[in-house]
């Protein structure tokens, strides 16, 4: 995400697309069904293209999802995902730096993008009359990579990693989560990468990997917005359809073995208060009965001031400032279902944690009353329905279950959600809320964070995109090594953390 216009450019999207979808909503949906109105195409050197028209405002969005995030990425090279992303407003062998964004908003609109662990998405908005200009700069920018000032843009990533993880003492904890809970999967290292290896970098390194993944195989397009469908397929047809392909990208094989044992990681870090996370490997869309049930469990646990985690920690013993349960079941590969929470002055972690235990024990032991069943899903579906309000957020909805393989799921997803019962909700969490199954990472505080460093603000820990990006976020491997890796893990662990793999 681009820091000249939005706070965070990059592996963090939560607040920021919640911000789009609330100064974007213009009315209410009376249904949530969109997939049956997409208009689809596949061009001959296999883009896709997936167009809706909405006509609620004079207003369209035009995204490009190219399948390549941090998942794609080797040790040695991580970051180089999101460096690309920053490197795509550097120029082309047509347009000098900034002069993409330049044109966007002498036009009116506005562009940004996100990089994830799944994908990358670049994307501009603006009014109807005008979308013929992104169109033509995005195709532009696809075969014409050619960036400049790439060592100042480099360091602008590094500054990056130094705001929003090693001075954010609960970035920094999340990072060091993951990457203790991840052992042979991609989704160890983050998505802005290890500071080393981003150092690393060259930009013979960025233009390789953007020979490989930006190309019209392996990219989506989406657009919404007030216009007419087929004129618009007809204009990216005509900008995109002559790019070539280079080699296919390598598929990403590698698989995160079983847990086996509860795994701590501590993290010694100045903080204004002690924190921690649980993190418990999950099963993600390809377990469709799993999946929604712990969508649900994830409502029931900390999701409104009448949730359990939030009755309990925040308002009945006072001893949190915050508590969040998460769960996304879009990303690409199984992922982790996160409990975080942030102490109050004087209390001690351990305590907390045993009370969360008590919750998810409770969860696991009795089945959920029927109205807070019902409850968890009103704000499940309510959520789900009012976000189409925006027309980026119908984009995001489109472009993300496109990649999961099929856009008309999006009108699955009510009646998916009605189908959970207590029983499917006690089932999974007896299967994956489990001790052995988890990773625990406690921050302690080592002093007062500075003013002026990032950190500190509370909130959840984890940094995914709705969708599982950066990010919808964002929103996105290696050699299985799991006798090797309780050591590297501990190797690439900076700040003064730790690693204790419990077998």
């Amino acid at each position: 995400m681009r820091i000249k216009t939005f706070p965070y450019r990059g592996p963090s999207l939560l607040l920021f697309l919640l911000a789009v979808t609330l100064t974007l909503c213009v009315g209410s949906r009376a249904d949530a069904g969109i997939a049956d109105a997409v208009k689809y195409v596949k061009l001959d050197n296999g883009l896709q293209l997936l167009v809706l028209e909405n006509h609620k405002s004079p207003v369209s969005t035009f995204n490009v999802f190219y399948r390549v995030g941090s998942r794609n990425e080797q040790f040695g090279k991580t970051g180089i995902s999101h460096l690309c992303e920053h490197l795509m407003f550097r120029g082309t062998k047509k347009l000098a730096p900034e002069e993409f964004s330049n044109i966007i908003q002498q036009n009116g609109g506005d562009d940004n993008a996100f990089t994830g662990n799944d994908f990358t998405d670049y994307f501009e908005i603006i009014n109807r009359d005008h979308l013929d200009v992104p169109i033509s700069l995005e195709a532009d920018r696809m075969v014409n990579f050619e960036p400049k000032g790439f060592d100042s843009e480099k360091a602008v990533v590094m500054e990056e990693r130094r705001l929003r993880t090693e001075d954010n003492p609960e970035d920094a904890l999340q990072e060091m989560t993951e990457a203790a809970a991840f052992v042979a999967h991609p989704y160890h290292w983050p998505v802005i990468g290890w500071m080393h290896e981003i150092e690393g970098i060259t930009l013979q390194d960025a233009l390789a990997y953007h020979a490989i993944y930006y190309s019209p195989q392996n990219a989506i397009i989406v657009a919404v917005g007030d216009f007419d469908a087929n004129q618009v397929i007809s204009r990216i047809t005509a900008a995109f359809g002559s790019i070539k392909n280079n080699a296919k990208p390598p598929p990403v094989t590698e698989v995160e073995p079983p847990q086996e044992g509860e795994r701590r990681v501590t993290l010694r870090h100045a903080a204004n208060l002690p924190a921690f996370n649980e993190a418990y490997h999950v099963v993600n869309y390809r377990d469709l009965a799993d999946a929604f049930a712990l969508e649900i469990a994830s409502e029931i646990l900390s999701d409104g001031k009448s949730s359990r985690l939030y009755k309990d920690l925040v308002i009945d013993k006072q001893s949190v400032v915050d508590v969040a349960a998460e769960y996304d079941m879009t990303t690409f590969d199984p992922d982790l279902f996160w409990i975080s929470a942030q102490m109050r002055p004087g209390v001690k972690t351990e305590d907390v944690i045993a009370d969360i235990d008590k919750q998810i024990a409770a969860l696991r032991d009795k089945p959920v009353a029927p109205e807070e069943l019902q409850r968890a899903k009103n704000l499940e579906q309510s959520g789900f329905v009012y976000g189409q309000d925006s027309i980026f957020r119908e984009a995001e909805l489109l472009g993300v279950y496109q990649m999961l393989g099929d856009y008309h799921m999006i009108d699955n997803y009510l009646t998916q959600i009605d189908k959970v019962t207590a029983d499917d909700v006690q089932r999974v969490a007896k299967k994956y809320l489990v001790d052995d199954n988890r990773t625990v990472g406690v921050l302690v505080p080592t002093g007062v964070l500075r003013h002026e460093m990032a950190g500190g603000g509370g909130g959840t820990v984890h940094h995914a995109a709705p969708f599982g990006v950066d990010d919808p976020s964002a929103l996105t491997p290696r050699p299985n090594r799991v006798g090797a890796r309780a050591h590297e893990v501990t190797a690439l662990m900076p700040y003064g953390a730790t690693a204790e793999v419990v077998r």
